[in-house]
Protein backbone atom coordinates (compact mmCIF):
# COMPACT_ATOMS: atom_id res chain seq x y z
CA UNK A 1 0.00 0.00 0.00
CA UNK A 2 0.83 3.66 -0.42
CA UNK A 3 0.36 6.26 1.70
CA UNK A 4 0.49 10.04 0.62
CA UNK A 5 -0.17 13.64 1.06
CA UNK A 6 -1.85 16.62 -0.86
CA UNK A 7 -2.30 18.88 1.63
CA UNK A 8 -1.85 21.80 -0.80
CA UNK A 9 -2.96 21.98 -4.67
CA UNK A 10 -0.70 19.64 -6.20
CA UNK A 11 -1.91 16.21 -4.51
CA UNK A 12 -4.48 15.76 -7.08
CA UNK A 13 -3.01 13.29 -9.43
CA UNK A 14 -1.83 10.92 -6.76
CA UNK A 15 -4.27 8.76 -5.97
CA UNK A 16 -5.06 8.27 -9.61
CA UNK A 17 -1.22 7.44 -10.04
CA UNK A 18 -0.97 4.78 -7.52
CA UNK A 19 -4.29 3.24 -8.96
CA UNK A 20 -4.11 3.05 -12.40
CA UNK A 21 -0.71 0.81 -11.53
CA UNK A 22 -3.12 -1.85 -9.69
CA UNK A 23 -1.97 -0.11 -6.10
CA UNK A 24 -3.55 0.55 -2.99
CA UNK A 25 -3.38 4.47 -1.93
CA UNK A 26 -4.34 6.41 0.96
CA UNK A 27 -3.85 10.41 0.67
CA UNK A 28 -4.33 12.60 3.47
CA UNK A 29 -5.59 15.98 3.01
CA UNK A 30 -6.81 18.64 5.43
CA UNK A 31 -9.69 20.34 2.92
CA UNK A 32 -12.77 18.10 2.16
CA UNK A 33 -13.70 19.77 -0.62
CA UNK A 34 -10.61 18.98 -2.41
CA UNK A 35 -11.03 15.52 -1.31
CA UNK A 36 -14.51 15.52 -2.83
CA UNK A 37 -13.95 17.09 -5.92
CA UNK A 38 -11.39 14.38 -6.62
CA UNK A 39 -14.14 12.45 -6.40
CA UNK A 40 -16.10 13.82 -8.87
CA UNK A 41 -12.97 14.08 -11.07
CA UNK A 42 -12.34 10.15 -11.07
CA UNK A 43 -9.12 10.83 -9.55
CA UNK A 44 -9.92 9.54 -6.17
CA UNK A 45 -11.96 6.56 -5.85
CA UNK A 46 -13.56 7.38 -2.22
CA UNK A 47 -13.31 9.38 1.06
CA UNK A 48 -13.44 7.60 4.58
CA UNK A 49 -15.31 8.41 7.01
CA UNK A 50 -12.12 8.66 9.58
CA UNK A 51 -8.71 7.37 10.14
CA UNK A 52 -9.59 3.63 11.07
CA UNK A 53 -11.88 3.53 8.38
CA UNK A 54 -9.49 4.64 5.52
CA UNK A 55 -6.93 2.35 6.86
CA UNK A 56 -9.05 -0.27 6.72
CA UNK A 57 -10.60 -0.05 3.34
CA UNK A 58 -7.20 0.74 1.94
CA UNK A 59 -5.84 -2.88 3.34
CA UNK A 60 -8.34 -4.36 2.03
CA UNK A 61 -7.57 -3.56 -1.20
CA UNK A 62 -4.00 -3.97 -0.72
CA UNK A 63 -5.03 -7.98 0.40
CA UNK A 64 -6.83 -8.18 -2.49
CA UNK A 65 -4.34 -6.83 -5.06
CA UNK A 66 -7.14 -4.40 -6.08
CA UNK A 67 -6.19 -0.76 -7.45
CA UNK A 68 -8.28 1.58 -5.07
CA UNK A 69 -7.76 4.97 -3.18
CA UNK A 70 -9.11 6.41 -0.43
CA UNK A 71 -8.96 9.47 1.22
CA UNK A 72 -9.23 11.07 4.80
CA UNK A 73 -9.01 14.50 5.85
CA UNK A 74 -6.20 15.17 8.22
CA UNK A 75 -3.33 16.76 8.88
CA UNK A 76 -0.14 14.93 7.99
CA UNK A 77 1.68 16.07 10.28
CA UNK A 78 -0.44 14.33 12.77
CA UNK A 79 -2.08 11.59 10.57
CA UNK A 80 1.92 10.31 9.44
CA UNK A 81 2.91 9.92 12.84
CA UNK A 82 -0.04 8.61 13.97
CA UNK A 83 0.19 5.90 11.35
CA UNK A 84 3.80 5.49 11.85
CA UNK A 85 2.83 4.52 15.42
CA UNK A 86 0.37 2.41 14.44
CA UNK A 87 2.62 -0.07 12.00
CA UNK A 88 0.41 0.22 9.63
CA UNK A 89 2.11 -1.91 6.93
CA UNK A 90 3.14 1.03 4.29
CA UNK A 91 5.71 0.07 1.06
CA UNK A 92 5.93 3.78 -0.28
CA UNK A 93 5.40 7.01 1.61
CA UNK A 94 5.24 9.99 -0.81
CA UNK A 95 4.20 13.90 -0.62
CA UNK A 96 3.43 16.35 -3.23
CA UNK A 97 2.41 19.21 -0.68
CA UNK A 98 3.22 23.07 -1.97
CA UNK A 99 5.47 23.59 1.13
CA UNK A 100 7.64 25.99 -0.69
CA UNK A 101 5.72 28.70 0.88
CA UNK A 102 5.29 28.16 4.41
CA UNK A 103 2.02 30.08 4.60
CA UNK A 104 0.72 27.22 2.24
CA UNK A 105 0.68 24.68 4.76
CA UNK A 106 -1.64 24.31 7.67
CA UNK A 107 -0.26 24.07 10.77
CA UNK A 108 -0.84 21.73 13.42
CA UNK A 109 -3.49 23.26 15.92
CA UNK A 110 -5.12 25.60 13.03
CA UNK A 111 -8.45 25.42 11.73
CA UNK A 112 -9.37 25.37 7.93
CA UNK A 113 -11.52 28.06 8.47
CA UNK A 114 -8.68 29.91 10.71
CA UNK A 115 -5.88 29.46 7.63
CA UNK A 116 -6.06 32.89 5.28
CA UNK A 117 -7.08 35.47 8.12
CA UNK A 118 -3.94 33.57 10.72
CA UNK A 119 -1.18 33.70 7.74
CA UNK A 120 -2.25 36.95 6.97
CA UNK A 121 -1.84 38.90 10.63
CA UNK A 122 0.33 36.78 11.55
CA UNK A 123 2.66 35.63 8.96
CA UNK A 124 5.95 34.95 10.76
CA UNK A 125 3.98 33.47 13.33
CA UNK A 126 2.16 31.31 11.02
CA UNK A 127 5.45 30.06 9.19
CA UNK A 128 7.28 29.12 12.53
CA UNK A 129 4.44 26.59 13.33
CA UNK A 130 4.17 25.74 9.74
CA UNK A 131 7.58 24.51 9.58
CA UNK A 132 7.36 22.95 12.91
CA UNK A 133 4.57 20.95 11.63
CA UNK A 134 6.34 20.07 8.08
CA UNK A 135 9.07 19.29 10.79
CA UNK A 136 6.88 16.29 11.98
CA UNK A 137 5.56 15.43 9.16
CA UNK A 138 8.65 15.01 7.36
CA UNK A 139 10.20 12.84 10.54
CA UNK A 140 7.46 10.59 10.23
CA UNK A 141 8.46 10.05 6.14
CA UNK A 142 11.84 9.55 7.44
CA UNK A 143 10.43 7.07 10.22
CA UNK A 144 8.68 5.05 7.57
CA UNK A 145 12.07 4.87 5.37
CA UNK A 146 13.70 3.55 8.35
CA UNK A 147 11.43 1.21 8.28
CA UNK A 148 12.51 -0.58 4.96
CA UNK A 149 9.22 2.04 2.64
CA UNK A 150 9.99 3.75 0.01
CA UNK A 151 10.26 7.01 0.36
CA UNK A 152 10.50 10.50 -1.46
CA UNK A 153 8.45 13.73 -2.28
CA UNK A 154 7.92 15.63 -5.09
CA UNK A 155 10.32 18.21 -4.86
CA UNK A 156 8.05 21.10 -3.45
CA UNK A 157 10.72 22.21 -0.55
CA UNK A 158 9.12 20.49 2.01
CA UNK A 159 12.61 19.07 3.52
CA UNK A 160 14.31 22.32 3.45
CA UNK A 161 11.36 23.96 5.19
CA UNK A 162 11.58 21.04 7.73
CA UNK A 163 15.31 21.09 8.52
CA UNK A 164 14.20 24.92 9.03
CA UNK A 165 11.65 24.11 11.69
CA UNK A 166 14.60 21.93 13.27
CA UNK A 167 14.65 18.76 12.02
CA UNK A 168 17.86 17.37 11.38
CA UNK A 169 17.74 14.47 9.17
CA UNK A 170 15.29 16.14 6.45
CA UNK A 171 17.55 15.32 3.33
CA UNK A 172 17.32 11.75 4.72
CA UNK A 173 15.02 10.82 1.45
CA UNK A 174 15.75 12.34 -1.94
CA UNK A 175 13.06 13.86 -4.53
CA UNK A 176 11.84 12.06 -7.30
CA UNK A 177 13.59 13.26 -9.48
CA UNK A 178 16.84 11.98 -8.40
CA UNK A 179 15.21 8.78 -7.13
CA UNK A 180 13.30 7.75 -10.59
CA UNK A 181 13.72 10.72 -13.14
CA UNK A 182 16.96 11.09 -13.91
CA UNK A 183 17.91 8.37 -16.28
CA UNK A 184 14.81 9.27 -18.83
CA UNK A 185 16.19 12.78 -18.72
CA UNK A 186 19.49 11.51 -19.86
CA UNK A 187 17.32 10.08 -22.74
CA UNK A 188 15.66 13.83 -23.82
CA UNK A 189 12.72 12.18 -22.43
CA UNK A 190 9.88 13.98 -20.05
CA UNK A 191 6.17 15.26 -20.25
CA UNK A 192 5.16 16.06 -23.77
CA UNK A 193 1.75 17.90 -24.01
CA UNK A 194 -1.03 18.81 -26.65
CA UNK A 195 -3.93 20.82 -26.90
CA UNK A 196 -6.57 21.13 -29.25
CA UNK A 197 -7.39 24.61 -30.15
CA UNK A 198 -11.14 23.81 -31.78
CA UNK A 199 -12.31 22.45 -28.27
CA UNK A 200 -13.19 19.47 -29.54
CA UNK A 201 -12.42 16.47 -27.68
CA UNK A 202 -12.44 14.05 -30.95
CA UNK A 203 -9.73 16.04 -32.07
CA UNK A 204 -7.63 14.46 -29.22
CA UNK A 205 -8.84 11.55 -29.61
CA UNK A 206 -7.33 11.33 -33.46
CA UNK A 207 -3.79 12.31 -31.65
CA UNK A 208 -4.36 9.65 -29.27
CA UNK A 209 -4.03 7.42 -32.15
CA UNK A 210 -1.63 8.65 -33.99
CA UNK A 211 0.95 8.54 -30.64
CA UNK A 212 -0.29 4.57 -30.46
CA UNK A 213 0.17 4.00 -33.69
CA UNK A 214 3.56 5.55 -33.86
CA UNK A 215 5.06 4.19 -30.87
CA UNK A 216 3.18 0.19 -30.82
CA UNK A 217 6.05 -1.45 -28.86
CA UNK A 218 5.75 1.16 -25.77
CA UNK A 219 3.41 -0.67 -23.44
CA UNK A 220 3.54 2.68 -20.69
CA UNK A 221 2.60 4.86 -22.72
CA UNK A 222 -0.18 2.74 -24.49
CA UNK A 223 -1.28 1.52 -20.61
CA UNK A 224 -0.99 5.60 -20.07
CA UNK A 225 -3.18 6.98 -22.67
CA UNK A 226 -5.63 4.18 -22.22
CA UNK A 227 -6.22 4.73 -18.68
CA UNK A 228 -6.31 8.63 -19.38
CA UNK A 229 -9.13 7.90 -21.90
CA UNK A 230 -10.87 5.96 -19.09
CA UNK A 231 -10.40 8.32 -15.97
CA UNK A 232 -9.39 11.73 -17.05
CA UNK A 233 -12.00 14.55 -17.16
CA UNK A 234 -11.16 17.76 -19.53
CA UNK A 235 -11.01 20.72 -17.86
CA UNK A 236 -10.91 23.93 -20.50
CA UNK A 237 -9.49 22.87 -23.84
CA UNK A 238 -9.13 19.36 -24.47
CA UNK A 239 -5.27 18.59 -23.90
CA UNK A 240 -3.51 15.10 -23.74
CA UNK A 241 -0.03 14.81 -22.08
CA UNK A 242 2.58 12.05 -22.01
CA UNK A 243 6.35 11.16 -21.81
CA UNK A 244 8.10 11.04 -24.88
CA UNK A 245 12.38 11.54 -25.44
CA UNK A 246 14.34 12.63 -27.89
CA UNK A 247 13.58 11.06 -31.42
CA UNK A 248 9.95 10.43 -30.61
CA UNK A 249 8.69 13.91 -29.63
CA UNK A 250 9.59 15.06 -33.43
CA UNK A 251 7.80 12.42 -34.59
CA UNK A 252 4.67 13.01 -32.80
CA UNK A 253 5.26 16.63 -33.66
CA UNK A 254 4.85 15.70 -37.57
CA UNK A 255 1.79 13.46 -37.10
CA UNK A 256 -0.20 16.02 -35.32
CA UNK A 257 0.49 18.57 -38.20
CA UNK A 258 0.22 15.70 -40.71
CA UNK A 259 -3.45 15.56 -39.00
CA UNK A 260 -4.68 19.02 -39.55
CA UNK A 261 -3.64 19.15 -43.02
CA UNK A 262 -5.19 16.49 -44.17
CA UNK A 263 -8.89 17.85 -42.03
CA UNK A 264 -8.58 14.70 -39.78
CA UNK A 265 -8.14 17.02 -36.87
CA UNK A 266 -10.37 20.24 -37.13
CA UNK A 267 -8.45 22.89 -35.69
CA UNK A 268 -4.73 23.69 -35.08
CA UNK A 269 -3.09 21.60 -32.51
CA UNK A 270 -0.69 23.65 -29.78
CA UNK A 271 2.29 21.82 -28.48
CA UNK A 272 3.97 22.41 -25.65
CA UNK A 273 5.66 20.61 -22.08
CA UNK A 274 5.43 20.77 -18.48
CA UNK A 275 7.96 22.84 -17.20
CA UNK A 276 9.46 19.88 -15.29
CA UNK A 277 11.64 18.90 -18.27
CA UNK A 278 14.92 17.56 -19.11
CA UNK A 279 17.06 20.11 -20.52
CA UNK A 280 15.06 23.49 -19.67
CA UNK A 281 15.33 23.59 -16.11
CA UNK A 282 17.96 24.76 -13.05
CA UNK A 283 16.02 23.81 -10.15
CA UNK A 284 18.22 22.40 -7.22
CA UNK A 285 14.90 21.40 -4.82
CA UNK A 286 13.79 19.30 -8.24
CA UNK A 287 15.23 18.59 -11.50
CA UNK A 288 18.48 19.28 -10.66
CA UNK A 289 19.04 17.97 -7.37
CA UNK A 290 22.04 15.92 -6.78
CA UNK A 291 24.07 16.46 -10.28
CA UNK A 292 26.80 14.17 -10.79
CA UNK A 293 28.63 16.86 -11.36
CA UNK A 294 27.17 19.49 -8.62
CA UNK A 295 25.89 22.02 -11.32
CA UNK A 296 22.66 21.78 -9.31
CA UNK A 297 22.15 25.50 -9.35
CA UNK A 298 23.54 26.67 -12.55
CA UNK A 299 21.09 28.65 -14.67
CA UNK A 300 22.99 28.89 -17.94
CA UNK A 301 20.80 25.77 -19.39
CA UNK A 302 17.58 27.22 -19.19
CA UNK A 303 18.69 30.25 -20.70
CA UNK A 304 20.46 28.60 -23.37
CA UNK A 305 17.48 26.07 -24.32
CA UNK A 306 15.28 28.93 -24.38
CA UNK A 307 17.92 30.47 -26.94
CA UNK A 308 18.08 27.62 -28.94
CA UNK A 309 13.78 26.97 -29.12
CA UNK A 310 14.10 30.76 -29.87
CA UNK A 311 15.83 30.40 -32.80
CA UNK A 312 14.47 26.65 -34.00
CA UNK A 313 10.94 28.85 -34.34
CA UNK A 314 9.35 27.91 -31.47
CA UNK A 315 5.69 30.23 -31.23
CA UNK A 316 6.13 31.06 -27.54
CA UNK A 317 8.68 31.28 -25.53
CA UNK A 318 9.01 32.01 -21.66
CA UNK A 319 11.90 32.15 -19.04
CA UNK A 320 10.30 31.79 -15.60
CA UNK A 321 10.77 31.33 -12.01
CA UNK A 322 8.95 29.21 -9.42
CA UNK A 323 7.66 26.13 -11.24
CA UNK A 324 6.13 24.68 -8.39
CA UNK A 325 9.10 25.37 -5.77
CA UNK A 326 9.03 28.74 -5.35
CA UNK A 327 10.35 32.35 -6.60
CA UNK A 328 14.03 32.39 -6.31
CA UNK A 329 14.55 28.54 -6.48
CA UNK A 330 14.42 27.76 -9.98
CA UNK A 331 14.59 28.68 -13.41
CA UNK A 332 12.73 27.37 -16.44
CA UNK A 333 12.54 27.77 -20.04
CA UNK A 334 9.59 26.80 -21.94
CA UNK A 335 8.21 26.44 -25.34
CA UNK A 336 5.14 26.16 -27.10
CA UNK A 337 4.52 25.52 -30.73
CA UNK A 338 1.81 25.41 -33.02
CA UNK A 339 0.88 22.22 -35.87
CA UNK A 340 -1.16 24.33 -37.93
CA UNK A 341 -1.28 21.86 -41.26
CA UNK A 342 1.24 23.86 -43.07
CA UNK A 343 4.80 23.24 -44.73
CA UNK A 344 6.44 25.93 -42.33
CA UNK A 345 5.03 24.58 -39.00
CA UNK A 346 6.33 20.99 -40.13
CA UNK A 347 10.00 23.01 -40.87
CA UNK A 348 9.52 24.51 -37.39
CA UNK A 349 7.68 21.51 -35.39
CA UNK A 350 10.76 19.30 -36.56
CA UNK A 351 13.55 21.60 -35.40
CA UNK A 352 11.34 22.59 -31.78
CA UNK A 353 11.03 19.03 -30.86
CA UNK A 354 14.18 17.77 -31.92
CA UNK A 355 16.51 20.38 -30.11
CA UNK A 356 14.71 20.89 -26.80
CA UNK A 357 14.75 17.14 -25.64
CA UNK A 358 18.67 17.17 -27.29
CA UNK A 359 19.19 19.98 -24.70
CA UNK A 360 18.26 17.38 -22.34
CA UNK A 361 20.72 14.87 -23.48
CA UNK A 362 23.13 17.57 -24.05
CA UNK A 363 23.14 18.78 -20.85
CA UNK A 364 23.45 15.44 -18.74
CA UNK A 365 26.47 14.28 -21.00
CA UNK A 366 27.91 17.74 -19.63
CA UNK A 367 27.05 16.41 -16.08
CA UNK A 368 28.77 13.08 -16.59
CA UNK A 369 26.07 10.68 -17.25
CA UNK A 370 27.29 7.85 -19.00
CA UNK A 371 23.21 7.01 -20.18
CA UNK A 372 23.04 10.54 -21.89
CA UNK A 373 26.81 9.61 -23.29
CA UNK A 374 25.23 6.44 -24.75
CA UNK A 375 22.30 7.91 -25.96
CA UNK A 376 23.91 10.66 -27.77
CA UNK A 377 26.12 8.46 -29.67
CA UNK A 378 23.74 5.57 -30.34
CA UNK A 379 20.99 8.49 -31.62
CA UNK A 380 23.20 11.04 -33.03
CA UNK A 381 23.37 13.92 -30.89
CA UNK A 382 26.07 16.08 -31.63
CA UNK A 383 27.87 17.15 -28.29
CA UNK A 384 29.98 20.79 -29.21
CA UNK A 385 31.73 20.81 -25.80
CA UNK A 386 32.94 17.02 -26.45
CA UNK A 387 34.30 18.25 -30.29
Amino acid sequence: MAVTVGCGGMGGAQPLAVTLNEGACLIVDVDPHRLQRRVEHRYLDEVADDLDDAIAKSLKAKEERRGWSVGVVGNAAEVFPELLRRGVPIDIVTDQTSAHDPLSYLPVGIELDQWDEYATKKPEEFTDRARESMARHVEAMVGFQDGGAETFDYGNSIRDEARLGGYDRAFAFPGFVPAYIRPLFCEGKGPFRWVALSGDPKDIAETDRAVLDLFPDNDRLHKWIRGAQDRIAWQGLPARICWLGYGERDQAGLAFNDLVASGKVSAPIVIGRDHLDCGSVASPYRETEAMADGSDAIADWPLLNALVNTASGASWVSLHHGGGVGIGRSMHAGQVSVADGTPLAAEKLARVLTNDPGMGVIRHVDAGYEIAEDVARDRGVRIPMAE
